[in-house]
């Protein structure tokens, strides 16, 4: 059965996850009030005379002039290397069973999302340590500041190792790196965790350095695209850019937090069930002072988008608490997220050049609209089953083309923000590898056929958020959208199954 099949057998048997994913109790806090009022204390009009309905037709007009900007027909963004560091220890689903029933009385809230828990489809989730570690077996559960300690003692070393192996592929130098962007939501101290981690690396003190907090799981594209924003402002001064990227999220230490909340909540909360430790980073380059033909890279940044869906703040988070961190997942967000994808896809194909995405597609292209779902391969970020299930039915796309995706998630479970490069580093291995069809078997060894030339990474995150970013694989031999190959590896799981 592959990875797919399994998730959607695994949502029928919980009656599809998403309504159990707990209830959203937060109240709407966004400042707003009903109507305008200027400071003479009059609706309808601001101080200097001009109506909020001519203010709001600009506003319209100023969209509908940024939805038509184009993006150049060469960037000259290139990702040039990805490194992924998950810790040595695995946290198997039992292994939460140990923890609930040696602490907590078994609620009804908690035997539900023990029952969850064997069904995610996750083999495990990677662990800085093992259930028995000290923290997760004290008395009570670990407060933020033992949170911190941890996560500087264990996220900092995972980073550093991330980012050497990113910057190792990209044959750069530490001290090469012009720019920074860090991300996590599993800490939150000042000076930030980068720092440390730069401070390890070598990079030289007047290295610009971007730490974004808030973005949650959408944070490894986030940091993309902020990566991205400032090469090309360094390119326009004819400067170069080569910038460090990395996501680092220590979230299985979180557990004791969880389980207090549902036994004394009585909520039915599913993160504890999902989430896992990683750090993964990127090189991005701006071109400047380089020859790719001699450099190559991984993945050429063609264009990107970025969305927050309206009225969402309430349906997924990541809420600070004494006790760390505690997740909000509401059973809205599959079809949330389902249903701002084909629109977003829309815009980001709108932005780029015919001429460009002519050089990803099988087919000369009539318009920009004729590049179709299928015809690319998608770095889906796996939030949960439900995630991927739903966007795989709304876009009309085959298990192959998610298969790092559903990898990903059956293997290693959700990283949050650091989990995307994870996908888009196991979906690169197939122009190296070979992937199979379109049938129940595919993944790496299957058939002799490679990836296909164009990716989509697409994550979700706090707000709702919608990250989205079209890449074409940077690889040797393409033909017709696809990269030949013949040296198929052999005995890959996917799944927990054996591919030949």
């Amino acid at each position: 059965m592959a990875p797919s099949e399994t998730l959607r057998a695994v949502n029928g048997s919980t009656n599809g996850v998403s309504t159990v994913n707990g209830t959203a109790g937060a109240n709407d806090t966004n400042g707003h009030t009903n109507g305008y009022t200027n400071g003479n204390g009059t609706n309808g009009t601001n101080t200097n005379g001009h109506h909020i309905d001519d203010e709001e037709n600009d506003e319209d007009e100023d969209e509908e002039q940024e939805e038509a900007e184009m993006f150049p027909e060469d960037l000259g963004l290139r990702i040039m290397g990805i490194g992924v560091e998950y810790p040595p220890y695995r946290a198997y689903p039992k292994d939460l069973e140990t923890l609930a029933q040696k602490f907590y009385p078994q609620t009804d809230a908690l035997k539900k999302v023990l029952s969850i828990n064997r069904y995610t489809g996750i083999t495990a989730r990677p662990s800085v340590g093992e259930h028995l570690h000290p923290l997760a077996n004290q008395p009570s559960p670990p407060s933020i500041t033992d949170l911190h300690a941890l996560f500087i003692t264990e996220g900092i070393p995972l980073a550093t190792k991330a980012c050497k192996k990113a910057l190792k592929e990209a044959n750069y130098k530490p001290s090469q790196i012009t720019h920074t962007v860090f991300t996590t939501c599993t800490d939150s101290a000042n000076p930030g965790y980068d720092t440390f981690v730069l401070k390890n690396l070598g990079v030289k003190n007047s290295v610009e350095k971007v730490l974004l907090h808030g973005v949650g799981c959408s944070g490894g594209l986030a940091g993309l695209r902020t990566a991205c924003n400032i090469a090309l402002g360094a390119k326009a001064r004819g400067r170069k850019a080569r910038i460090l990227v990395c996501a680092t999220e220590i979230c299985t230490v979180l557990v004791r937090s969880e389980l207090d909340s549902i036994v004394k909540e009585g909520g039915v909360r599913i993160g504890i069930t999902l989430f896992s430790d990683c750090s993964s980073a990127i090189v991005v380059s701006n071109g400047v002072g380089e020859d790719y033909n001699d450099r190559g890279g991984v993945y050429e940044v063609l264009g990107w988008k970025h969305q927050t869906l309206e009225d969402s703040e309430a349906e997924l988070g990541f809420d600070a608490d004494p006790l760390g961190w505690k997740v909000i997942l509401t059973p809205k967000v599959p079809s949330l997220t389902s249903a701002a994808t084909p629109p977003l896809y829309k815009s980001l194909l709108s932005s780029i050049p015919s001429s460009t995405l002519s050089t990803i597609t099988p087919s000369p292209l009539s318009s920009s609209s004729s590049l179709k779902p299928t015809d690319l391969d998608w770095a889906l970020h796996p939030g949960g089953s439900l995630i991927l299930t739903s966007i795989e039915s709304t876009m009309s796309l085959t298990p192959s083309q998610l298969r790092a995706s559903f990898e990903v998630y059956t293997n290693y479970g959700n990283s949050s923000s650091a989990t995307i490069f994870s996908v888009m580093d196991r979906l690169r291995g197939d122009g190296e590898a070979g992937i199979g069809g379109e049938g129940k078997e595919y993944g790496p060894g299957v058939g002799i056929k490679g990836g296909r030339k164009g990716v989509v990474g697409c994550a979700f995150g706090p707000g709702v958020s919608v990250e989205m970013v079209l890449m074409r694989r940077v690889q040797k031999g393409e033909v017709d959208g696809i990269v030949e190959v013949t040296n198929g590896v052999q005995g890959v799981s996917v799944g927990g199954e054996e591919l030949d």
